[in-house]
């Protein structure tokens, strides 16, 4: 279980309001698990470790089987700085250390402790076989069953294996670690997740792999029949996966462009496709950016809808919801949220993927090990990003298209040559409080500014045209490398043909080289779209003679 960096409030989690105000501020990592959401461990600032709850199956892992609302101080684990944890339905408990060690508690009737035994661990164990010679670096549990992913790239399972999902060709349960291999052998695993039944892996290539239950598709090889060993997901060939996550009975993956692919069981919408069919194949899932609302007089700014990049992907076999977060910071939900059923990702108020299961998974667990960072420190870089367009601090308003921009004089003179020229006292622009701008439209000017508070641009690719002529003109050459590439990554045969107009407008001739060449590369398919019909009668016979000339009309 990765474990999150971003500002979490375990509060938000009902178990934790059993605690004072002085327990809650000692906690660094948590997690909450369970059937009913009600056991709990938490790690102190010093390295301490408590579990307080229920305590079905021995889960809490204190030596008895009291159930306790006083947090337990864990002896063996004091110390020893937590790295990754999971859990199963019994519940069991696995967990991993810095210095690569493994332990594991709690319900053990399937051997998911990985101890050759099948009765319940009341404290925590380390599991010793194949292990020890292991660094292990990530852990994952299904219902009961337990993976261990090495630091060099090896995959260990153990534990109830009634459709394969330990992977050893068999459906015999499996004692104790024992080494996942067959299409594997070689290849170095970086990310592991669990179904309830079913496992899931990636490799350094970015292929994903799935054994196990497969009855409503969720290992993604386009059938629904069970694998006793590592399957390569076929259909996501080309594509380059970085992160995994299942939930009860569905998967999750997020590729390196930022793109969400999922599959599996879909009754409640957690595959986020607008309907409840499941998908024995991946499909991609769309995160469309809304239209953003401006403050002043309450006008509407209109970005194109585009897809936001996704950053960060969400689930946890016990529950059947999904979550996400862009680029943006903004954080979406489907699935069955508090047993609706939400079938496209819903755009909420939350920070973090987190605060999606505290207040809608059910039961309310968390889906990976928290980090909970108390201090607000901010560093310079944060506290400009936090002041942009703020009307409190700032000294100047840009008015765009009747829309106003708030900034900070020195800051612009600080960033940017353009506007230090323009505030040296003999200019009258050194005098006023509102600047009118009319060569540039709202979206474009605001990204620039924003730009020159953040170094980074948000911008969808018909919109950075015109920041890139900005750029230009202000003679901010970083700029117009981020922008061109914005455009270059955001190329597609819709707008090929409006980009290279645009192109051929601002005088970008890398980008124009490209977007000719784009379009030469799909001449069919772009010669059928809106924008080849639009062009301007010169431009389409210049690009006409070009393109002849390259070949791109010969049989």
């Amino acid at each position: 279980m990765r474990h999150s960096n971003i500002m979490v409030d375990v509060g938000k989690w009902p178990i934790f309001t059993l605690l004072s105000p002085q327990e809650i501020a000692s906690i660094r990592k948590a997690c909450v698990f369970g059937t009913s959401a009600n056991e709990a461990i938490y790690i102190t600032h010093n390295d301490e470790v408590f579990a307080f709850g229920l305590n079905c199956s021995n889960c809490l892992g204190t030596g008895d089987n009291q159930s306790t609302i006083v947090p337990k101080k864990l002896e063996a684990l004091c110390g020893k700085k937590i790295s990754s944890l999971s859990y199963g339905s019994g519940p069991h408990v696995v967990l991993c250390t810095e210095d690569g060690e493994v332990y594991a508690w709690g319900h053990n009737g399937y051997s998911q402790l990985g101890n050759g035994a099948t009765n319940q661990g009341i404290t925590p164990v380390q599991v010793c076989t194949n292990l020890l010679i292991k660094r292990v670096v990530e852990v994952a549990c299904g219902s009961h069953h337990s993976m261990a992913l090495s630091a060099d790239g090896d995959l260990y399972a153990w534990g109830y294996n009634n459709c394969g999902q330990v992977g050893s060709g068999s459906t015999a349960n499996q004692p104790t670690p024992r080494r996942v291999s067959n299409c594997l052998q070689g290849k170095m695993v970086v990310a592991i997740a669990c179904g309830q039944t079913s496992s899931m892996a990636v490799v350094n290539n970015g292929e994903v792999y799935g054994w196990g239950y497969n009855g409503n598709g969720q290992l993604g090889l386009g059938n629904n029949g069970n694998q006793l060993t590592p399957c390569r997901v076929a259909a996501l060939h080309g594509v380059c996966i970085l992160q995994i996550v299942c939930g009860y009975a569905h998967t999750l993956a997020l590729s390196d462009e930022g793109v969400l692919y999922a599959w599996g069981a879909n009754t409640y919408g957690q595959l986020g496709t607008g309907n409840k069919s499941n998908q024995l194949s991946p499909v991609q899932i769309m995160m469309e950016k809304e239209r953003e609302e401006n403050s002043e007089k309450n006008a509407f700014v209109l970005l194109d809808s585009y897809n936001e990049m996704v950053v960060e992907i969400a689930a946890c076999h016990s529950a059947h919801i999904s979550a996400a977060r862009t680029q943006s910071g903004q954080v979406y939900m489907w699935g069955q949220c508090r047993g609706q059923s939400v079938v496209l990702p819903h755009l909420t108020h939350f920070s973090c993927t987190d605060d999606v299961f505290a207040c809608f998974a059910t039961p309310a667990v968390m889906w990976r090990l928290l980090s909970v960072e108390h201090e607000e420190f901010l560093t310079v870089a944060e506290s400009l990003r936090r002041e942009f367009d703020s009307p409190e601090t700032s000294d100047l308003k840009f008015r765009v298209e009747g829309k106003y921009i708030h900034v900070h004089k020195a800051v612009l003179k600080i960033r940017c040559e353009h506007f230090r020229t323009m505030f040296q006292s003999y200019w009258n622009e050194d005098m006023k409080e509102v600047l009118e701008i009319d060569q540039f439209s709202y979206p474009v000017y605001r990204a620039f500014l924003e730009y020159l508070y953040t170094d980074c641009v948000d911008l969808p690719p018909e919109d950075a045209i015109g920041l890139l002529d900005l750029a230009t003109s202000y003679c901010e050459n970083r700029l117009k490398k981020l922008c061109q590439h914005i455009i270059k990554r955001g190329i597609t045969v819709e707008n090929a043909f409006s980009l290279l107009s645009a192109a051929v407008r601002y005088d970008a001739e890398d980008l124009e080289e490209f977007c000719f060449k784009f379009c030469v590369n799909h001449l069919t398919d772009v010669t059928q779209t809106t924008a080849f019909w639009q062009m301007d009668g010169p431009l389409l016979k210049e690009f006409i003679a070009k393109a002849s000339k390259c070949g791109a009309f010969r049989n």
